[in-house]
């Protein structure tokens, strides 16, 4: 198939830079225009990202000298250059909004990393695995705004991406009452050790809407498609708290969990272990290998060892046992950048594309 060209909205941030490693080379996506602010304008990609590059590996040879455009004041010639932007801009909630609606309107289609549109009833906000029949909004969304090939869908949260797909394949035992703590990194705010003393030997048991997030957005997921929007599930009942903890990259998340219909602990591993990924015969190039693995191991899965774990794009789970309130409690660790972040998106771009939404 012919590379379809994309540009990469807020590309020298932490999660700009992490999409454009991941889109680097990549089978069906071209970049061909990298923007960010107006401070960034017409430097290299290089000169821009100079000092802030934030990994090990050098910027990619590919993007060293591609000019940097202004995302904002920009957007027509970048319009005519793309049929894709992955949006990683850093503006506040309503810019943001009216930037990305105004990309789909000039028939660019926008998947975004933002927060922006997640609340947006006839925005789809998808995790491939779990609701990629989400997809089908686009025909209302395109129908309702007047759009042509224009579409907005957005990932969810990073703070849930951990524990949501491993809650996925126990919804059939009637999913109640779910009590998470999430322990976020430092990159999931874009920062660093270094860029960050305060969270230097340090803990920080607040974050700023990610509880909010953590409890809603959910819902948001496992909702159904009606009259043009979506309609948000009732249940479960999710109680979420926040904690930044001094990791450089991988959310963990403890969880404590209510059935309406209490399973086992091997009907539980069981469920984990034969849940089978619904998109996989897609082909999906960012797709894992294996999206759920349960470690054995009482003292997995660990952020260091298994955050990386297919490419990054894989959840791990481990720890179930009894709990004396709740029917049972568990762990789960994602890595925030990848799958809770860029790679997240990247994989719902081939999704809709190879759905037929991006052309």
């Amino acid at each position: 198939m012919q590379k379809i060209p994309i540009g990469i909205l807020g590309a020298t941030g932490m999660v700009g830079q992490q999409f454009v490693r991941l889109l680097t080379n990549h089978p069906w996506f071209d970049i061909t225009v990298l923007a960010a602010s107006e401070a960034s304008k017409n430097k290299t990609y290089a000169k821009a990202a100079a000092g802030r590059w934030f990994w090990e590996s050098e910027i990619p040879t590919t993007v060293r000298d591609i000019q940097i455009m202004d995302a904002v004041a920009d957007q027509v010639e970048i319009a005519k250059k793309v049929r894709l932007v992955f949006s990683a801009i850093s503006l506040e909630k309503e810019a943001t909004k009216a930037l990305e609606s105004a990309y789909a309107r000039l028939g660019v289609a926008v998947v975004s990393n933002n927060s922006a549109h997640r609340s947006t009833p006839d925005v789809p906000m998808i995790i491939p695995e779990i609701n990629a029949d989400h997809a089908a909004l686009i025909d209302a969304q395109r129908k309702q705004r007047g759009w042509t090939t224009g579409l907005i869908a957005v990932k969810p949260n990073c703070s849930l991406q951990s524990y949501v797909p491993a809650l996925q394949p126990l919804r059939e035992f009637g999913l109640e009452d779910v009590v998470v703590s999430t322990y976020q990194a430092l990159s999931g705010a874009g920062k660093t050790i270094d860029s960050w003393p305060e969270m230097q030997d340090n803990v920080i048991p607040f974050i700023s809407g990610e509880e909010e997030k953590s409890e809603q957005e959910p819902m948001k997921i496992w909702g159904e498609i009606k009259d043009g929007i979506i309609r948000p599930a009732n249940l479960p009942k999710i109680s979420a708290q926040c904690i930044r903890v001094p990791v450089s990259h991988g959310h963990l998340a403890t969880v404590r969990v209510r059935f309406k219909q209490k399973p086992t602990l091997e009907m539980i591993k069981t469920a984990w272990k034969n849940w089978q990924n619904p998109v996989a015969e897609l082909n999906l190039p960012s797709s894992p290998t294996q999206f759920l693995e349960y470690f054995e191991e009482d003292n997995r899965p660990q952020t260091r060892l298994d955050r990386d774990r297919d490419r990054g794009m894989g959840i791990s789970i481990g720890r179930l046992s009894a709990d004396p309130i709740f029917d049972c409690r568990f762990v789960c660790l994602s890595h925030n950048l990848v799958r809770g972040a860029a790679g997240g998106a990247v994989l719902m771009a081939e999704l809709l594309t190879k759905k037929g939404y991006i052309l």
